[in-house]
């Protein structure tokens, strides 16, 4: 029988992407579930797919903790708590720091951040009440820095030490705090990037070895659903992550920053210059729903 079964799983981002693809296989692992988005379609539609039963849908900003509360709150009405929070919800932008939109830099630090913040203290009294699990899904940013990418390598790295440090006031509860760190994964936030810029796509195809390869969401679903049974200190999808976890200093070096050094001076350009015909520093999509 699965670790998760009948267990309460609250995740935030769950409409589309890797955040739906861990929700499905939860689901068919036999967990309860409380997904929430601020994409009411996407999450109308795999509410659907997965029917009520087992199923709590929920429109809610992570940038608002009133609202995250309310959806704790109709969770542990519903199910009587949560086992466990899976803060997923999660944005970039597109630019340089000298181009990105400042108002879509603040965006992205509501979301990525405050939005772990606001879901993890929404969730953690019902979390201690279950001696339950939380995952704080960070990135590889968190391990090496990408230009262009300064304010999502800046937000990932910040939960990772959020989650550092919240291990350490909840372990004596009975809690357990994961960190997932994932490269780049098949989803509308890749897939976005790589229609808007084609810079992107040339970034990925200069990074060395595997490191500019795209992951499936269902490997990476697959990865994380693991990492929540089991209860993990980290998550890492490839599983080749790892290795950068334990590179991160050397990364920040003149010599492990030689590589990526090499194609900045015409791929930065090149990206700005896109950024700028676009008008926009989100994808429409992100821009959209985070309205």
């Amino acid at each position: 029988m699965s670790g998760v079964n009948q267990k309460v799983v609250l995740i935030t981002g769950a409409a589309r992407g890797v955040g739906a693809e861990v929700a499905r296989r939860l689901h068919a692992n036999g967990a309860q579930l409380v997904l929430t988005d601020v994409d009411e379609a996407a999450l109308r539609e795999i509410g659907s797919d997965l029917g009520e039963d087992r199923v709590l849908t929920a429109v809610a900003d992570v940038r608002d903790l009133a609202a995250m509360q309310d959806v704790a709150s109709r969770a542990t009405d519903r199910f009587g708590g949560i086992d466990v929070v899976m803060a997923n919800a999660g944005i970039s932008t597109y630019g340089s720091v000298l181009k990105v939109d400042p108002e879509a830099f603040r965006t992205l630090v509501d979301v990525n951040i405050v939005g772990v913040f606001n879901t993890v203290r929404a969730a953690l009294p019902a979390v201690i009440d279950r001696r339950g699990y939380v995952l704080i899904v960070s990135s590889a940013a968190a391990f090496a820095a990408s230009p262009g990418l300064a304010p999502y390598g800046a937000a990932k790295a910040g939960v990772e030490q959020f989650a550092n440090a919240l291990r350490l006031e909840v372990t004596h509860l009975g809690v357990d705090v994961g960190c997932a760190h994932m490269l780049w994964i098949d989803t509308p936030l890749v897939q976005d990037a790589k229609s808007d810029l084609p810079s992107f796509r040339r970034m990925l195809g200069a990074l060395p070895g595997p490191l500019g390869k795209t992951t499936s969401v269902e490997a990476c679903g697959e990865a994380l659903v693991k990492g929540i049974e089991k209860r993990k200190r980290y998550v890492y999808c490839p599983e080749y992550v790892a290795v950068l976890r334990w590179l991160k200093p050397l990364l920040a070096t003149r010599l492990g920053e030689a590589p990526v050094l090499k194609s900045v001076s015409t791929l930065l350009p090149q990206m700005d210059a896109e950024v700028e015909a676009l008008g926009r520093s989100l994808s429409a999509r992100t821009q959209e729903v985070q309205k």
